[in-house]
């Protein structure tokens, strides 16, 4: 695949979602979970697609149980959740895998166009994840894996320069990225 624009998913609904409906549009894909240190960045994610979504940008969040146990929702739950806490209206796609061998051939493309980022060093609970995944593995800064929820990608316009932000970066942070690709 040679851009974000050759790939399908299902929405929360359960619908297919072509992403050549996006094309042209500048997105920002985000994995997301509802019980996570991170969750409140949904608001923040809220807060970006309601600047900039008339200029172009499209936010979507793709729902992910891998990382300790923090999405266990259905479909249904999560975007209540979503709704009610976050106020979140930007699509929502079905919960899927980011890493292993069942990972959404979208996150795969992800990882493979833009590897690890590293932690901002200024966030609270960027020591704490750096320790947990060291210990899971040492040289897990090497690797491109999804390191846990609230990776996001932000694409370019023509589906093919992808910049990739840590859970660590908060929302606002890509304020400038989008900017430049919109």
């Amino acid at each position: 695949m040679e851009s974000i624009y050759d790939f399908t998913t299902l929405s929360n609904k359960g619908q297919e979602v072509n992403f050549g409906s996006y094309s042209g549009k500048v997105l920002l894909i985000v994995n997301t979970a509802s019980k996570c240190g991170f969750t409140p960045q949904y608001d923040g994610l809220e807060a970006l697609y309601q600047q900039y979504k008339d200029q172009g940008l499209v936010v979507i969040g793709f729902p992910c149980d891998q990382f300790g146990h923090q999405e266990p929702g259905t479909d249904e739950q999560i975007a209540e959740f979503c709704r009610l806490n976050h106020g979140v209206t930007f699509p929502l796609m079905a919960k899927i895998e980011v890493n292993g061998e069942n990972a959404h051939p979208i996150f795969q493309w992800l990882k493979s166009k833009a590897g690890f980022a590293g932690f901002n060093p200024a966030h609270k609970l960027a020591k704490l994840m750096d320790e947990m995944l060291s210990k899971q593995d040492p040289n897990y800064a090497s690797n491109p894996d999804i390191k846990w929820n609230f990776t996001k990608f932000v694409i370019s316009r023509d589906g093919t320069r992808v910049v990739r932000f840590e859970p660590t970066a908060e929302p606002a942070d890509l304020a400038t990225c989008i900017e430049q690709m919109l």
